[in-house]
């Protein structure tokens, strides 16, 4: 395998988003100005969408006059009451300016091909890589998931999904199908956190049939936390939590490995239920978390699946939920007791905390530490900040309530498309 580049190369993003389907006002639109458009569209009035959305009118306004971010749980419900995809309110994919900031985007036609193989095998123009070597590929692909290596992890994902099509077509054993899945669950994690929720819904059908093939019995679980994971995205969170709710009555805990499947489901129904407003459902699912995640030893954890099922995720999660819950005093104090500076997560999960926090503070309007949050979150995972539509929301927000914007700030306005 080539020698990835440093996470930096090719990826930095300044100026305006874009898309060469959309026009520079389009491009220049903030998230509550494309909620007035697709309400709009709807013949809605601020009234009306509030009601479908279950939200206050004031709220609807505040947000659309850019005078309040649209946070995660808004857009999804929004999207839902308009009947469009949370990713077009939100005005993702983001795109670069030219080809190198745009690089992150390159891989996603070649994604779309490789993963349409289903019953025809592609035609490489060479023999496939062993297994063996195949199963280095998945491993040095992960460590670039870890990393938030965006560009890299694109370009490398669709001749590792075409050769281990081929080699389960050709072999049809249970490790050749395993390593598809993995890198099945690779490439739907990026195209999820870029915005292609179309392409996302196609990964998972794929890992379905896959983890089916592999006869391993935790996977089925693992890929209903995509599915998961994927409707809470689209607003979707009744459905979402019944899904997980049915996983985790056939997961038992008799060995680390399944308990470290069962804290998780339960971690990503803490998220899902605070989404929906449940704040009981989601303060007792992460509860049950965070005592499967205190019975694992540090020795005996595996993370076969890249769950990061441990104590510090979950404390991480409590903070997540009572942001999600509107909470922000709470999760301020919560964070108080998050060490970041551990071995035990990645610099994604990082960097989203960061992000989560950064959110916190400024709806209590502490700019300042606000701020230094944002920063800490381009510094952990550069790639990953700037394409999430929280990150860009919260920066969005900073610069409108500075009227004289900090040079910090500045810098960062101009590193990402806002």
């Amino acid at each position: 395998m080539e020698t990835p580049r440093s996470r930096e190369e090719g990826t930095e993003m300044t100026g305006q988003d874009w898309n060469p389907d959309l026009t520079y006002a389009e491009r220049s639109e903030h998230t509550g100005e494309r909620i007035a458009k697709a309400r709009k569209l709807r013949n809605l009035t601020q009234e009306g969408l509030a009601g479908l959305a279950h939200v206050s009118r004031s709220l609807i306004a505040k947000v659309e006059s850019g005078a309040r971010p649209a946070t995660p749980s808004l857009v999804a419900a929004v999207a839902r009451a308009c009947s469009v995809d949370p990713a077009e309110i939100n005005g993702q994919p983001y795109r670069g300016t030219d080809e190198r900031s745009d690089a992150v985007h390159a891989a996603i036609p070649a994604i779309r091909v490789a993963l349409a193989y289903v019953d025809v095998a592609p035609e490489l123009g060479m023999p496939p890589r062993t297994l063996d070597e195949l199963a280095a590929e998945v491993v040095a692909l992960q460590k670039l998931q870890k990393s938030v290596s965006y560009a890299q992890l694109g370009a490398l994902l669709p001749a590792l999904l075409e050769e281990l099509t081929v080699q389960v077509m050709e072999l049809d054993t249970v490790r050749a199908w395993r390593l598809l899945n993995r890198a099945q669950a690779l490439a739907g994690s990026l195209v999820r956190r870029l915005g292609y929720n179309d392409l996302a819904q196609v990964v998972v059908e794929r890992t379905t049939v896959s983890a089916q093939r592999a006869e391993d019995p935790y996977l089925p679980h693992v890929v209903t936390l995509g599915r998961a994971r994927l409707l809470m995205t689209m607003g979707s969170w009744d459905v979402a939590l019944k899904m997980v709710q049915q996983a985790m009555s056939k997961v038992d805990q008799d060995n680390p490995v399944s308990t470290e499947v069962f804290g998780a489901l339960h971690l990503n129904a803490a998220i899902t239920a605070a989404r929906a407003g449940k704040a009981v459902d989601a303060w007792e699912h992460h509860g049950t978390a965070t005592e499967a995640a205190a019975r694992i030893s540090p020795r005996d954890r595996r993370d076969p699946y890249g769950l990061q099922m441990n104590p510090g995720n979950a404390a991480i999660h409590g903070c997540a939920v009572a942001v999600e819950l509107g909470d922000f005093d709470q999760a301020i104090r919560l964070d108080q007791g998050v060490d970041l500076s551990g071995p035990d997560n990645n610099d994604e999960r990082r960097a989203h905390h960061e992000i989560d926090m950064a959110r916190a503070h400024l709806w209590v309007n502490d700019n300042d530490r606000a701020l230094k949050r944002m920063i800490n979150a381009e510094r952990t995972a550069p790639q990953m900040t700037r394409f999430h539509p929280s990150a860009r929301e919260t920066v969005r927000q900073l610069v409108r309530v500075h009227r004289k914007i900090p040079e910090p700030l500045r810098a960062l306005q101009g590193r990402m498309t806002v």
